[in-house]
């Protein structure tokens, strides 16, 4: 599968998912999460992402912004250029290297995916099987797996050190995984509305999915 197409269904990371946990200390990876999205509104953080297939990796960095409920800036800076900007109503992504920008429905592109899980409601297990999976290379694990088997992904892992998101795992139905890893990560920070909303630049091809 083409690497733009895999991180189109990251947006909602994954947004993700760069998660500056601040509470005291807690003892297992599912509380510190539930606590994370309980108390957090805002996120600032930089990522780099690892994507492993069958028969090549890639590997990419960016930034991210994420306002809750519903409102994140997912952006590709290396190797290429990728935009994903949701409102809470609807959300862009723009390749400019493609000159096209594909809109769709928050909660239609959304779904079981991480986005879900970090950006939209505190009901986590409205959509996700969550269970703590123990410790491993320092850091505190929760498998998080789609009650809907139709999803992008299989399953999403997810790690927590010193009530910080560090790590996030994702396995998707093509066989791939990937691996995201946070920095510079701010918490409640004042963030700007303006960045969370998009306006397509002149001359490209405007994709709009069926609602």
């Amino acid at each position: 599968m083409p690497f733009h197409m895999v991180s189109k269904k990251l947006l909602y990371a994954f947004i993700g998912t760069m998660c500056a946990i601040s509470q005291p200390v807690i003892a297992d990876g599912l509380s510190q999460l539930k606590s994370f999205l309980g108390n957090t509104q805002t996120v600032s953080a930089s990522f780099s992402q690892l994507v492993q297939g069958k028969q090549k990796k890639q590997s990419s960095t960016g930034s991210l912004e994420l306002l809750r409920p519903g409102k994140f800036r997912w952006e590709y800076v290396k190797p290429y250029q990728q935009l994903i900007v949701s409102d809470a109503k609807k959300v862009w992504v723009y390749d400019s290297d493609l000159e096209q920008v594909t809109e769709r429905n928050l909660g239609k592109a959304l779904g079981d995916t991480p986005a879900a899980l970090l950006a939209g409601s505190n009901e986590l297990e409205k959509g996700f099987v969550l269970k703590n999976a123990g410790t491993k290379d320092g850091l505190d694990w929760v498998s998080a797996t789609p009650k809907q088997k139709e999803g992008s992904f299989e399953q999403i892992t997810l790690g927590l050190e010193g009530n910080l998101l560090k790590r996030m795992i994702l396995q998707d139905q093509f066989g791939q995984v990937t691996t995201i890893d946070f920095s510079n990560i701010q918490k409640n920070i004042k963030l700007d509305p303006v960045r969370f909303n998009f306006v397509p630049p002149d001359g490209i091809d405007i994709i709009k999915d069926k609602e």
